[in-house]
């Protein structure tokens, strides 16, 4: 067949090892216990067979192609998402555009389209509720029926419950919402992070005491603003510190219309402007808040200050 020109974006597959190759296929996004699943199926049956995990992923979500008045906003970055997922244990994440073009596939022609992609494809793992092709009219027996015919396996992963509800990225969403980041981190799985490069600011913090490592936000989805208890880590070689942070528009000192997430360590700061920073979220402490004057401001930071170091008992 002539391999469709988005399809084509998988021809990655030409720098791989010749391995079998365990192939995941989902939005993931989040990559939370429903996810891992399936992930860590793919990741252990590379490892037992000697071939390679990989991950299938899409960017943007279909809701923004066909619905981007009311798209479904996503909790992670393609490349935060690609990073977790390797330390998960994923040898390679391949994340491919969603696109009208990619929409239509029809559903007996994708895995052959991606097997044609990927020659070292060897099994495929999704969730039993996943859907593909055209219209969403592929379903998992169908997925089973067309890899039997190509001498491949395909593993489906049950939902996982939790509180007796099923594990989702709309549950994780409706938590972030409300600053309820503990909830959501219990179905996560991990901490829900944020990760970038530290970015000059305009040293506001530096001069009433609390200096910042300032980094900008670029996911779609933005959880609650307010001051959050976090943990910051670099370098492997550097071990976490804990820190208070307020992920906002910053009311009191400006008007801006996209939010920061400025972080105050709880002890001495090896992290300078330029380096790569990764901070998770773990508790909420307050919404944020504008104030009348920037002395103000300081006073509630010690506060903040005071209730993350309870929080961490530090």
């Amino acid at each position: 067949m002539n391999l469709p020109a988005h399809i084509a974006g998988l021809g990655m597959a030409s720098g791989l090892p010749w391995k079998p190759l365990h192939l995941a296929i989902g939005m993931f996004d989040g990559v939370h216990l429903g996810h891992r699943t399936v992930v860590e199926a793919a990741v252990q049956a590379a490892r037992e067979g000697g071939g390679l995990s990989g991950v299938l992923t899409f960017n943007p979500h279909p809701s923004a192609i066909f619905n981007p008045e009311k798209h479904t906003r996503l909790i992670m970055d393609p490349s935060s998402k690609a990073h977790l997922l390797q330390r998960l244990g994923i040898d390679v994440v391949i994340t491919e555009p969603f696109t009208r073009e990619f929409a239509r596939i029809e559903a007996g022609k994708f895995l052959p389209a991606v097997k044609e992609a990927l020659p070292g494809l060897a099994a495929v793992y999704v969730g039993e509720d996943w859907r593909f092709g055209a219209g969403r009219r592929g379903d998992v027996a169908q997925l089973v029926a067309e890899a039997r015919k190509m001498g491949m396996s395909v593993f489906s992963a049950s939902p996982v419950n939790l509180d007796g509800q099923q594990v989702s990225s709309t549950r994780i969403r409706g938590f972030l919402e409300n600053g309820d980041v503990a909830s959501a981190n219990g179905l996560l799985g991990s901490p829900y992070f944020a990760e970038g490069a530290v970015e000059a600011g305009k040293r506001l913090g530096h001069r009433i005491g609390y200096p910042t490592l300032n980094l900008p936000w670029t996911a779609e989805f933005w959880p609650r603003f307010g001051v959050y208890a976090v943990r910051v880590s670099g370098p492997e070689s550097l071990r976490p510190l804990f820190g208070v942070a307020n992920f906002g528009l910053r009311p009191t000192v400006e008007s801006s219309s996209r939010p920061l997430l400025e972080t105050h360590l709880l002890g001495n700061c090896p992290f300078t402007t330029g380096d790569s920073i990764h901070v998770e979220w773990l508790q909420f402490l307050r919404p944020e808040m504008k104030f009348s004057s920037v002395d103000e401001l300081r006073l509630q930071i010690a506060i903040d200050v005071r209730h993350a170091e309870k929080f961490f008992e530090v």
